[in-house]
């Protein structure tokens, strides 16, 4: 009995694992038929009966192995051809299909199991000849910030009566990608740098390239050429290259508010995510966002968090999500992917205020500090915290995400109103707004 318990539970997990289908309605009509011919041939004793009764259990049989064999005949592979992927621009995949049966497969059909919005993977390989491969690749408009499970993909092929279907999850085709938001490129952004206010000048030198030049040495092997001052070099007939110090202002914060309560928008449109790549065209073009206050708010933050370090400017990043993202300032590109990844998984289930989290973020800075305020909160307690903070010598700059564009019923005007008074550089972004225009400009937006 143990046995028999053994032998079944075995046969159930091969049919799991095999995704065999039976065509039940043309299946029955073959075993009627089958049953027909059957009784015709023991009640007539003619050879004609039997041999087709017989036929029947041999093209079911064929028809069984003929599926069986196309689908483990089959290999696929998946390549990805773009390492990081953004919003706005295109994932581009390669697939390689090869057929390694002696059989040639009447279709194939490939299935993706992933998660990531617009990716239709899926096809139908027709006509595949033995010994064949096949390449195509695929190319995704990403329209959403996040990480998504590419796969595993899963291949299905039948006879050529119909009758049986088997399924097979592909091994080594699951992916993982992280989709950063969207940066756009800003030729200016607040005051130029030299304008901007801070504490006492920190004369302490920096292997990084900064706009304050403290002075020249000869040059020592593994110095960059980018470092060279050529006119010194020329004078000297040697090589001379400049040092460095860090700039009062070297360091930027930003602080974002992703408080639940606050957020306001659409957030699951299936036409954002349509495989639309009329943008990419045009160059003055800027990729839609999803039109919530939460898209258009890190989408700034990382745009400013890059306009920064392009301009060697150490940045950190804060954020009030549940998880409660934070890094600390640093300059360069590991800095940037770094910022790049934690933007493209935040989201807005935090519940901490954002007058709170300045309160606590901003307790042991120093006011060398420059703060970029990125928030949707219709509140004006956050602006009497950052009144404080321009006392103590901070510089600030405001952008204001108006969520009533987004069609939250609140009003913005006491918000508005309150900030135009305060003298902080402040930038409203509304609803469809490019962000180029807006954040490129140097007066204030309001």
């Amino acid at each position: 009995m143990k046995f028999l318990q053994s032998v079944l539970t075995r046969a159930r997990a091969l049919y799991s694992r095999s995704g065999f289908i039976l065509n039940l309605r043309r299946v029955w009509l073959l075993i009627i038929i089958w049953a027909i011919l059957a009784n015709l041939a023991v009640a007539t004793d003619r050879e004609i009966f039997y041999r087709l009764a017989y036929l029947i259990i041999l093209i079911v049989a064929a028809a069984f192995l003929w599926a069986l064999y196309s689908i483990q005949s089959f290999q696929l592979e998946r390549e990805m051809l773009t390492p990081r992927a953004q919003v706005g621009t295109l994932l581009e995949e390669k697939f390689n299909a090869t057929s390694t049966g002696r059989i040639p497969k009447l279709w194939i059909e490939v299935s993706d199991g992933g998660n990531m919005p617009g990716h239709l993977v899926g096809r139908v390989l027709s006509g595949i000849a033995p010994r064949v491969k096949y390449s195509w690749n695929m190319r995704t408009l990403c329209r959403l910030r996040g990480r998504f499970r590419l796969g595993p993909l899963s291949a299905s092929s039948g006879d050529p009566f119909g009758l049986f279907v088997f399924h097979r999850t592909l091994p080594d085709t699951e992916k993982v990608v992280i989709v950063y938001p969207m940066t756009v490129e800003l030729d200016a952004f607040a005051p130029s740098i030299g304008s901007l206010r801070g504490g006492e000048t920190m004369f302490q030198r920096t292997h990084h390239v900064t706009t304050n030049v403290a002075g020249t040495r000869d040059y020592v092997f593994g110095d960059s050429f980018n470092r060279i001052h050529w006119k010194s070099t020329a004078r000297q007939e040697r090589l001379i290259v400049k040092e460095f110090e860090l700039d009062p202002t070297a360091d930027v914060w930003i602080l974002l508010d992703m408080e639940r309560g606050v957020q306001f928008g659409a957030w699951w449109e299936q036409s954002w995510y349509e495989r639309d790549f009329e943008d990419l065209w045009l160059k003055d073009q800027v990729s839609k966002l999803a039109p919530n206050t939460e898209e258009y708010s890190v989408t700034c933050a990382a745009t400013i968090a890059k306009y920064f370090l392009d301009q060697q400017r150490a940045v950190g990043l804060s954020a009030s999500n549940h998880e409660h993202a934070y890094a600390q300032p640093d300059r360069g590109e590991r800095q940037l992917t770094r910022l790049l990844e934690m933007l493209a998984v935040v989201e807005s289930n935090g519940s901490e205020s954002f007058a709170q989290l300045i309160a606590r973020e901003t307790a042991t800075m120093n006011r060398s500090i420059t703060l970029i305020l990125i928030t949707s909160s219709p509140e004006v307690e956050w602006i009497h915290y950052a009144l404080d903070l321009r006392r103590r010598g901070f510089h600030l700059v405001a952008i204001l995400v108006d969520a009533s564009s987004f069609g939250m019923n609140e009003n913005f005007a006491p918000v508005i109103g309150e900030l135009q008074a305060s003298g902080i550089l402040t930038y409203v972004v509304h609803q469809g707004d490019d962000l180029r225009g807006v954040l490129g400009g140097n007066v204030r937006s309001l």
